[in-house]
């Protein structure tokens, strides 16, 4: 399988302002003073060799949707967050109007951040494309229809041209789709949410956002150890840190590195990916955090930990299993 990242950020989109901007461009611009670059391939490896990440790099700024790839006919998309639109267009781009395709899409929950794309579709206007909702709440397709009523937006859900089908799935029922096996888990957040592991050919993902995890719920964490078990890849929401998750923002539905880690160490998880950023935090700052998180890892594994690679999201990435 092949995981592609179009929007890892929590809560809102956020879009870089022009003094981010111009603080990568210093960075860059003193890196290359009195440097001389014979040609593009020169000035990539210098980019990509010797800036630092977050001057080379943008986490980007748009909501939940990431790509499931299972090498079928079919699309799996977890989430409609505003990244929806990017996947959108690569579709059109791809396919054109003229090739009708098949979108299954998993809902972890139905905030506005997780479904805002979804008006921004452009395959949803087309007829002859099928798009399959996935969603374990009670009734789904009120939510949509909220989202694409008067006043919040002038195209009513009714008038999309593509066949909408929504499909009711309930927690630990397993199904096929797109030739990988799916199952869901409840997670603790307001209104509910819900987790996702996509299995195929000895290969497994895990997608795990909007989800608090409390360390006094000694009883919940098995549940996610044993949902999490020798994953390939977990995809897992650490939008706080551990002190801002048991303090201040304690019940708000969400959860930290430290708690990924601990988790994924436990039910030897192989690849941990960082996501549903913070949209107050800069690059720098996610970053940061990226590499405390790595750093905590390799102290778990000096005390007998098993080896957890960590990465962390960014809109635009590529991960093959």
């Amino acid at each position: 399988m092949r995981v592609k990242i179009w929007g890892c950020r929590g809560s809102l989109p956020v879009a870089m302002p022009t003094h981010r901007v111009r603080a990568k461009l210093q960075v860059a611009l003193k890196a290359a003073a009195g440097r001389k670059f014979d040609s593009d391939a020169a000035l990539e490896k210098f980019i990509a060799d010797e800036l630092p990440w977050p001057a080379s790099h943008s986490f980007g700024g748009n909501t939940s949707c990431v790509q499931i790839d299972t090498k079928s006919p079919e699309y799996v998309i977890c989430d409609m967050g505003s990244g929806l639109r990017e996947f959108g267009v690569s579709m059109m781009m791809a396919h054109g109007p003229a090739k009708p395709q098949i979108y299954n899409f998993f809902m972890s929950h139905l905030h506005w951040d997780h479904i805002m794309g979804f008006p921004f579709f452009p395959p949803a206007y087309i007829p002859g494309n099928k798009i399959r909702i996935h969603s374990c709440h009670p009734d789904p397709r009120a939510a949509f229809l909220r989202q694409q009523s008067a006043p919040c937006f002038p195209v009513h859900l009714d008038q999309l041209s593509a066949d909408i089908e929504f499909v009711a799935m309930r927690p630990g029922g397993a199904i096929t789709v797109a030739g990988a096996r799916v199952v869901a888990l409840l997670q603790n957040h307001e209104g509910d949410s819900y987790g996702y592991r996509f299995e195929k050919d000895g290969e497994s993902v895990v997608y795990t956002t909007d989800s608090e995890h409390k360390p006094e719920d000694v009883e919940g964490a098995a549940r996610f150890v044993e949902f999490f078990r020798d994953a390939g890849l977990v995809i897992f929401d650490a939008q706080y840190s551990l002190a801002e998750m048991v303090s201040l923002k304690e019940d708000w539905g969400h959860s930290s590195n430290i708690s990924a880690v601990e988790l994924c160490h436990q039910a030897y998880v192989k690849h941990l990916l960082l996501f549903h950023h913070e949209p107050a935090y800069d690059d720098t700052m996610l970053y940061q955090i990226w590499q405390e998180t790595i750093r905590y890892e390799e102290l778990m594994r000096d005390g007998g930990a098993p080896p957890l690679h960590v990465s962390t999201a960014y809109d635009g990435l590529e991960i093959d299993l």
